[in-house]
C-alpha cells in the first residue's frame, strides 16, 4: 500500500504542477478564462490528466473516472473561491488515500 501511496502522491505533484502549467492553471477559471478557449476545457483536460495518472498506477478505470469528477469539482470549487489552495490539495491527497485503499482492498486481489 505504500508503494501505491507514494506512486499516486507523486503522480499528483507532477500533474498538478509541472504538468498542468499556466495555460492550463489561468485557463480552467471561469472568472479569469484565456480568451477563445473555454475555461471548462481547460479544466476538464486538467482533470483528465489526474485521471489518467490514477488509472495507470491502479489499473482501475473506475477509480481513474472518480478522480475526474472530484478533482473537477475539487479544482472548480478552488477557482471559486469556495476553498483555499492548501483546503485544495488536502482534499486531492485524501483522495489518493482512498483510491490507494480501494486498489489494495477491491481492484488488485
Amino acid at each position: 500500500m505504500l508503494r501505491l501511496i507514494f506512486l499516486l502522491f507523486a503522480a499528483h505533484a507532477v500533474c498538478d504542477y509541472p504538468l498542468q502549467g499556466d495555460f492550463l492553471a489561468k485557463g480552467k477559471n471561469r472568472h479569469t478564462p484565456i480568451p477563445g478557449i473555454p475555461w471548462y476545457q481547460c479544466l476538464t483536460a486538467h482533470a483528465l490528466i489526474q485521471a489518467g495518472a490514477v488509472y495507470l498506477i491502479t489499473g482501475s478505470l473506475i477509480l481513474g473516472a472518480l478522480e475526474l469528477i472530484l478533482h473537477w469539482i475539487a479544482d472548480f470549487a478552488k477557482c471559486e473561491g469556495w476553498t483555499n489552495l492548501n483546503q485544495d490539495q488536502a482534499f486531492h491527497y485524501l483522495c489518493k488515500l482512498v483510491w490507494a485503499w480501494s486498489a489494495i482492498y477491491f481492484v488488485l486481489p
